[in-house]
């Protein structure tokens, strides 16, 4: 399998090539998909058969301010398309780009995608990228699943847009629930970066459930996502004294926020969006990022075999835990498998049909069903962070 890197990122040989998904010299992983016809075959399901392998393309944050989620989706692919092609039936070539977190870079590899025969394409790894690229697909009949695209309207962009991954609508008003309740939560302050979709829709949620529950807003402070100094809103905040402050923020301004929190002396809970899910926050963040609350789509002590199983597998491959963009991209391979082998096709517009019945499809992320507006719906998880680790919050 061949990564193919629209800037200057560095793989070694072992990661330019997986057994069995080797592009020619010649050309992109992807142009194998050229000869339509060749992707479709006999059967469905398990019996399903076809000779050729399923081309599929990837848009990843691999530099830029997201990389650190774009590096753990990466893995996640990795594992599932060396799971998937050491099954019978299916193969799968796997063509990895980075975005670069930029929408223009995306555009031009989502323009790549839909010009090289590449039956779907995932990601890309932000919403506000999202937004941007996924109208090239749409426009190309290209299937789109998004794997960590959270925000607002994103398979509203048309009807070849799919995604695994919850929404802040799905997640962040159980997460503020909870927190309400354990908490006693009567006033809070909020923050966010008012330059980016995906923290923006974040900020709409938690205003919206904050509401629901009876929270008092004392106020609402806004940053921009490349900013890393916060004592001045911090200040602000502390001043009006609230039972906690809640934020939507990427993990860049995430881990400098609540380090600084604390190094101001705020002890109060700081509750987090769907961007606080990385492993990063308490690598970095050390004893600071204790206590912090996070509403997350994977609940990573989940006994279900699937989760078991792709835990395991990703430590022995890896030397690592997954974190949840690791898991919603295993999971994101897995549900393409499931939808080519609805219709035994890799052909576009039948993929496309098979994505629209997946439904109760056991995974790592639970059981998950692609609901009629494209979107996923699985079980959420509210997580606390405890002795340098996410845990269930009970």
């Amino acid at each position: 399998m061949r990564y193919l890197l629209r800037t200057a990122v560095v793989l070694s040989a072992s990661a330019l090539v997986l057994a069995g998904c080797a592009a020619s010299d010649g050309g992109e992983a992807g142009e194998s998909g050229g000869d339509a016809g060749a992707l479709t075959g006999s059967g469905s399901g398990d019996s399903c058969v076809i000779d050729t392998a399923i081309p599929v393309g990837a848009a990843l944050s691999l530099t830029g301010g997201a990389a650190s989620y774009g590096e753990s989706q990466q893995k996640g692919l990795e594992l599932a398309v060396e799971e998937l092609n050491a099954e019978e039936g299916v193969s799968y070539a796997l063509t990895i780009e980075d975005d670069g977190t930029d929408p223009r870079q995306a555009i031009s590899v989502f323009e790549g995608f839909a010009g090289n025969g590449t039956s779907i394409v995932i990601g890309p790894t932000l919403s506000n990228t999202a937004f941007q690229a996924q109208p090239v697909a749409q426009e190309a009949g290209l299937p789109v699943l998004a794997i960590s695209n959270t925000a607002a309207g994103i398979t509203a962009q048309g009807d070849f847009v799919f995604r695994d991954s919850l929404t802040e609508g799905q997640v962040i008003p159980q997460t503020i629930e909870a927190a309400t309740e354990k908490l006693g939560l009567e006033k809070v302050v909020v923050m966010y970066s008012n330059d980016d979709a995906f923290t923006e829709s974040g900020y709409d949620v938690m205003v919206s459930s904050l509401e629901d529950q009876g929270v008092e807003i004392l106020d609402t402070l806004t940053f921009s996502v490349s900013d890393t100094d916060f004592r001045s809103l911090l200040t602000a905040a502390k001043e009006l004294k609230p039972d906690a402050i809640v934020v939507s923020a990427l993990i860049e301004a995430a881990i400098p926020l609540v380090t600084q929190a604390r190094e101001l002396g705020i002890d109060q809970p700081i509750i987090g969006g769907n961007g606080f899910n990385n492993p990063q926050l308490m690598a970095d963040g050390g004893d600071a990022a204790e206590g912090v609350i996070v509403g997350a789509a994977w609940n990573s002590a989940s006994d279900s075999p699937e989760n078991t199983d792709f835990m395991a597998a990703f430590e022995e491959k890896y030397g690592s835990a997954p974190d949840q963009f690791a898991a919603q991209a295993y999971t994101g391979l897995k549900v393409i498998d499931h939808a080519v082998r609805i219709n035994c096709s890799g052909e576009r517009t039948d993929v496309q049909d098979g994505l629209t019945q997946v439904k109760d499809l056991a995974t790592p992320l639970g059981s998950l069903t692609i609901n009629a507006d494209r979107d996923a719906e699985h079980p959420a998880v509210v997580q606390i962070v405890k002795d340098g680790a996410f845990a269930v919050m009970n």
